[in-house]
């Protein structure tokens, strides 16, 4: 309230009121879209997909379990993890077999059972086999043919005459031998052994010595021994070189070139069935392009065969050289000498 004094007007009362007018209140209720929204929200909020918003007026929702969330995640993974399964169970299903061939057999079947004698039907199954059409049902009767053609081949070679391959001989029992001579007596007319080398199959030496005649040396003979005069000086005696080298060669085929001037100045006499003397076989000249019934020196036939030159120089020939040479050259007809000496075996 409020009091003015003065002029024509002794009082005045004016009565104001600075009082707001109470806000109208919204309905509880809202509209219908937005009661929707309302139950939506109040929905997700107890889902847990959104966080609770109290309004006044509202009881607080009661809050979901971690582990109630965390359990119906696992069964939507679960449900999502047996589809997957029951999809790749279908996708790797044995797919069936297709009926074409059961059609196909019982065609073949009805042909052969309206051919009079079967002999049509044979044919064109024969017919079919060459083209790849039947050969499914046809691998064993094809394997057993096979083992068929390979028993008569093994049955004609063993029937064809020929004497069986010789067993792998044993290099241990295999030595290649080559001795270098000086000239004794008048003019140096007879051969003494000066110098013996003995190698083994793979061409290790296992023997060599200069050896100091039982005669007096009368020629050196160098340009073809190599021996000279100081050689033998640390010589070993005959008699001694004599043991030794027998006890190497006892039991052993020995290999050698002209092999019987070797045994000669050894004045030793081997077995036949044990000795291989690579100049009087056949095969070797052969092999070489030379005449069979020539013999050829040991020189040519390594130059020929194994293309290597031996013998060279002015130093005279090297027994070990030569023994290693002669060695080789057996083995490259190894094979074939030896079947022919089991199919004639030579009587000592």
């Amino acid at each position: 309230m409020v009091t003015v004094s003065g002029g024509a007007m002794s009082d005045l009362l004016l009565n104001l009121d600075t009082a707001l007018p109470p806000r109208a209140k919204k309905g509880s209720e809202g509209n219908p879209k937005h009661q929707r929204f309302l139950k939506r929200r109040q929905f997700l909020e107890r889902k847990g997909f959104l966080k609770q918003k109290q309004l006044p007026g509202q009881q607080p929702l009661p809050k979901r379990d971690a582990s109630h969330k965390r359990a119906g995640v696992d069964r939507e993974m679960n449900k999502k993890r047996q589809k997957l399964d029951v999809g790749d169970s279908v996708a790797h299903r044995p797919k069936p077999l297709p009926k074409e061939k059961s059609s196909r057999d019982a065609k073949d079947s009805r042909s052969q059972s309206n051919s009079p004698s079967g002999a049509p039907a044979a044919s064109s199954k024969a017919g079919n086999c060459g083209g790849g059409g039947s050969v499914r049902h046809n691998g064993t009767q094809a394997n057993r043919s096979v083992g068929e053609v390979r028993r008569v081949a093994l049955l004609s070679e063993r029937e064809s005459g020929l004497p069986p391959p010789p067993p792998p001989g044993k290099p241990s029992k295999m030595v290649a031998i080559d001795c270098e001579m000086v000239g004794t007596g008048p003019g140096g007319r007879n051969s003494d052994l000066a110098r013996c080398s003995v190698v083994s199959y793979y061409g290790d030496v296992m023997y060599d010595k200069y050896i100091r005649p039982l005669n007096p040396i009368t020629n050196y003979r160098t340009r073809w021994s190599g021996i000279r005069r100081h050689h033998m000086k640390n010589a070993v005696p005959f008699k001694v070189a004599q043991k030794e080298i027998l006890k190497i060669l006892s039991g052993k085929i020995v290999i050698g070139h002209a092999i019987h001037n070797d045994f000669k100045a050894l004045k030793y006499f081997h077995p036949k069935s044990l000795t291989r003397d690579t100049s009087k076989i056949p095969l070797l000249n052969r092999k070489a392009g030379f005449p069979e019934n020539e013999p050829a020196s040991l020189k040519r036939l390594t130059r020929q065969l194994l293309h290597r030159d031996i013998q060279v120089g002015q130093n005279g020939h090297s027994s070990v050289e030569d023994a290693q040479a002669t060695m080789e050259l057996y083995k490259v007809i190894e094979r074939e000498w030896e079947r022919q000496l089991a199919a004639s075996p030579a009587q000592d």
